[in-house]
């Protein structure tokens, strides 16, 4: 039993000096570490685990390995998630966060910084940002000015590397915390003075967007419900990172409508190879737990909604449209779109993604039409 005991310490520092160094370990490093087998070294990885000293930070992806750290060794951190999904030269970052007061922080000067973020939302403790692929200076500091911002963003391969200018307690986040969010693969920082900059790497992921509708009958079922599952159903898939569910209302008139006439949308990040799986996986989904025949679904990747997608949108809120015209719409703008009379609503849900939710749950909210987004 002593020398269990001995060889138990003896891992749990190794684990704990790499977690400090590095952020986090693999089996590998473990392995060389400690001179054992890789089966040895795994062994120990998920006895401690089980005993609550060791955490998993990142499953394995591909020729990625599984990613552990040692959590008595892991400073107090704000950052939970942040990760990144690509859309052309656009891309969205998302940083989930512990506090709803520090997400609000950090959109609020990560807005007035401008560079090469164009739009900024907050969704409780769920900041997003789209930004554009780029670099562009600048100015930060102590009050007025902002505290902290994204002077460039770049893709390398799989990888997006964001770079960050802060000070204060920002720069305290980015020092400290964010290389222990999940998603987070490393972070370099260099200090000048009080100001601080530092590179956030993270992986080049896939949006995808599902609008639900009709899923429901008068005695049995909801939408909403059945998206939010879907959304659960999906979101444990390895690889994929659940982001949002959204209820949207449309044209009250419509008198085939169960109650209210609302659709539903979720969205995922997911790793690029995963998305046809996806895709079979929520048709699957769809067809089994569907209180309705007439349940429709409609699949878009991307997170840039083109112009008649969201006229789409905005005209099912309106006046009455079919499924013929909803079918043609899709293919066109190369959207999956399945099942029966709740195509409509589905595609409608995908067109209104994105809007604030003082538009999406107020069916005379006028909806804002952009320009299409050039190729």
């Amino acid at each position: 039993m002593q020398g269990v005991i001995r060889r138990r310490r003896e891992f749990l520092h190794l684990m704990r000096a790499l977690t400090l160094e590095s952020g986090a370990f693999t089996v590998h490093d473990i392995q060389r570490g400690a001179d054992v087998p890789r089966s040895t070294a795994q062994d120990w990885i998920n006895r401690l685990i089980e005993e609550g000293c060791v955490t998993q930070k990142e499953r394995k992806q591909g020729r990625t390995p599984a990613r552990y750290a040692a959590t008595s060794a892991l400073p107090s951190s704000a950052c939970r998630k942040i990760f990144t999904t690509v859309d052309g030269d656009m891309v969205e970052i998302y940083h989930e966060c512990l506090s709803g007061g520090c997400a609000a922080f950090c959109g609020y000067h990560h807005g007035m910084a401008g560079g090469v973020v164009r739009k900024v939302q907050r969704d409780g403790t769920l900041l997003r940002e789209c930004a554009v692929l780029g670099q562009h200076e600048i100015g930060i500091g102590l009050f007025p000015a902002p505290a902290v911002g994204v002077l460039g963003v770049r893709r390398e391969g799989d990888w997006i590397v964001q770079r960050i200018r802060c000070t204060g307690g920002p720069a305290y986040s980015l020092t400290d915390m964010m290389s222990h969010a999940d998603g987070v693969c490393q972070v370099d920082v260099e200090r000048r003075g009080d100001v601080v900059e530092g590179e956030v790497r993270t992986r080049a992921l896939s949006y995808l967007v599902l609008g639900v509708d009709d899923t429901d009958t008068r005695e049995a079922g909801a939408t909403f419900a059945l998206s939010l599952a879907l959304l659960q159903y999906l979101g444990n898939t390895p690889g994929v990172i659940p982001i949002g569910h959204h209820v949207a209302m449309l044209n009250p008139s419509i008198q085939e409508k169960t109650a209210g006439n609302s659709c539903s949308s979720i969205e995922l990040a997911a790793e690029p190879g995963l998305t046809g799986r996806l895709r079979d996986r929520a048709l699957l989904f769809m067809e089994d737990e569907s209180f309705s025949s007439d349940w429709g679904i409609a699949i878009k990747e991307g997170f840039r909604i083109p112009r008649a997608l969201r006229l789409f949108g905005a005209r099912a809120r309106e006046e009455r449209v079919n499924a013929d015209q909803a079918r043609a719409l899709a293919e066109e703008y190369g959207v999956l779109l399945h099942g029966g009379r709740g195509v409509i609503g589905a595609l409608a849900a995908v067109g209104l993604s994105g809007l604030p939710y003082e538009v999406l749950l107020n069916a005379r909210a006028k909806v804002s039409v952009p320009p299409d987004h050039p190729d």
